[in-house]
């Protein structure tokens, strides 16, 4: 492996998660007794092509995050670096990327609240960009159909909402992470792109840049409502039980 392909993880994990109610942080709620930062921090870290994660941990929450990461079990061969985050999700990524070394081509940035997204999927988000993508998302086809309405509003919630059209679903994903992306690229788009910022792709998009989808996979669903925690508790019981351990 070349020096400029090693691949290094940002994994945003400053925000406080409020979908799923009061407590702590969503990256630090258990998920079958291991914080979920966890998980996903072991997920990234078992692609051997993985080098370097980087934790973008609660302003206040980093010396906690770091103890979390001493007292849980983790690859030898994977470098960890805990860092305070910003006030903004695009703010943590950033603090994430100057946090980065030299020698690192390929930058993953991953949720933390994505605990289940299976190495391969890693692996084939890395291949893509060695390959050559200077941005690349993982994604599935949508199993329901989409309808685009004209929002009614946070002072009518629960208002019927006019329908305006109805997008051809074959050419729609549901986009999921890691994201990877030439570092060069990546740091560019968080240096100049500042409005309508919903992921790390589309900053590269406003860029001008190709981003090309890859497979994602259903396990690496985000979990954001309470009934997620009850799959995911579900998909690492089947694990379990399919692995032995």
């Amino acid at each position: 492996m070349s020096e400029e392909s090693r691949t290094a993880v940002v994994i945003p994990a400053a925000g406080r998660g409020v979908r799923l109610g009061p407590g702590a942080p969503k990256a630090l709620r258990a998920l079958n007794g291991t914080p979920m930062l966890i998980h996903a921090v072991r997920a990234m870290a078992a692609s051997r092509a993985v080098s370097l994660v980087v934790v973008v941990a609660p302003p206040e929450g980093a010396a906690e995050v770091k103890t979390l990461l001493a007292d849980h079990a983790l690859p030898d061969r994977t470098d960890f670096l805990v860092v305070p985050g910003g006030e903004t999700r695009q703010e943590s990524v950033k603090l994430g990327l100057d946090a980065l070394p030299e020698g690192i081509g390929v930058v993953l940035v991953h949720d933390a609240a994505r605990p289940l997204v299976p190495v391969d999927t890693v692996d084939g988000v890395i291949e893509a960009v060695r390959e050559g993508a200077p941005a690349v998302v993982p994604a599935l086809p949508l199993a329901d159909t989409v309808k685009q309405v004209e929002p009614a509003g946070p002072d009518k919630p629960g208002a019927p909402e006019p329908v305006v059209a109805t997008p051809e679903r074959a050419r729609l994903r549901a986009v999921q992470t890691p994201q990877g992306f030439d570092r060069d690229t990546l740091v560019r788009a968080h240096a100049t792109v500042t409005d309508n910022v919903t992921d790390d792709a589309s900053m590269v998009e406003q860029l001008g840049v190709q981003v090309v989808v890859v497979p994602g996979h259903e396990e690496a669903f985000k979990v954001t409502r309470p009934l997620d925690l009850v799959l995911a508790e579900a998909v690492l019981a089947r694990r379990r039980a399919n692995d032995g351990f």
